[in-house]
């Protein structure tokens, strides 16, 4: 999600001798490695697909018995009121880092990811865009994953947030923007308490994928795509030209499938040929074209953003059932 700055502190401030009293009855076999492998970074799933122990976006996501466990969490969590996606407990270990990245991906293009601080130090510096910031326990922040960012822990104890996804009802981002209009240090902070025994009622996100995309989202994307590599002076003319008419041939075909097959079976192979198509027409160097926003090449987005999200046979039954 990209945002007017790269952080935005929300206001409140919570309990982070509770929080750190929860996340300590976790051992080391509830703590997940990360799925691409970085060392130091670990994870204990609290929303999740089907509540497992999994780092999947899509699907519907289920409470696990690890959140299950945490009262003042849930508390935390259901007095946002939003609908959340996968989110976790994320651990750096002493001495590690999260290496630069930009998110780009389908799961990111509408949501935002709210860090809370359990157990840190100021040692952890978070970087992003031309910005760093240390996040104080129990504060509450969010920022633009659409910058290239990155965390480091020079310090010799691990750090443990809360993390928490979500797209953001109206009134989230009515606040946020309220945030938006006075500096970080201006903001004036909610102490949330934890109340023992409050039982609360979290929800989660059920449809996040479409068997397939709507034309109009899938358009809607392609376009602001577009917009963005066209934004590049450096960009090749020729190439901008092509791959704007590619993704809106893929736009106009994609609708016209829809229109005749909608989430029918027998569409699915008329919808899988336009994507191939689509990979079969980009260029072989993934960075031919490069966005202006991020300065990331187009290809990936594409592939992430559109073409990966685009096809969810298996999502068929979830919405006939519905």
């Amino acid at each position: 999600m990209e945002l007017s700055r790269p952080f935005i502190r929300l206001p409140f401030n919570f309990d982070a001798e509770r929080l750190s009293q929860e996340v300590s009855q976790f051992d080391a076999s509830c703590w997940m490695a990360h799925p691409n492998r970085l060392g130091g970074n670990t994870a204990v799933p609290l929303v999740s697909q089907g509540g497992q122990d999994n780092d999947e976006f899509s699907g519907r996501m289920l409470p696990t018995p690890h959140l299950l466990r945490c009262e003042y969490i849930q508390q935390i969590m259901a007095q946002f009121d939003e609908v959340f996606a996968r989110s976790r407990l994320m651990k750096l270990a002493a001495g590690a880092e999260v290496s630069p990245h930009v998110d780009f991906n389908y799961h990111w293009y509408n949501r935002v990811r709210i860090h809370i601080p359990v157990i840190t130090n100021p040692d952890v510096i978070f970087y992003c865009g031309e910005d760093q910031l240390h996040m104080q326990a129990g504060e509450c922040w969010i920022f633009d994953s659409w910058r290239n960012h990155n965390v480091i822990n020079r310090s010799p104890h691990d750090r443990v947030h809360l993390v928490l996804d979500t797209a953001g009802s109206a009134a989230f981002w009515q606040r946020v923007r309220a945030m938006q209009a006075m500096d970080n240090d201006e903001v004036e902070a909610q102490n949330i308490a934890y109340q023992p025994g409050l039982k609360v009622q979290i929800k989660t996100e059920r449809y996040n994928v479409a068997p397939v995309m709507a034309p109009g989202e899938l358009e809607a994307i392609a376009r602001e795509l577009t917009a963005d590599f066209r934004a590049n002076p450096d960009n090749d003319p020729t190439l901008v030209t092509k791959y704007a008419a590619l993704l809106s041939d893929l736009a106009k075909d994609w609708r016209q499938t829809y229109l005749q097959y909608g989430f029918e079976s027998a569409g699915l192979p008329h919808y899988q040929a336009l994507l191939n198509r689509c990979v079969q027409s980009m260029d072989k160097n993934p960075r031919a074209l490069v966005v202006a926003s991020t300065n990331v090449g187009v290809n990936p987005i594409i592939m992430q953003r559109i073409l990966r999200a685009a096809l969810f046979p298996d999502q068929r039954a979830a919405f006939s059932a519905a």
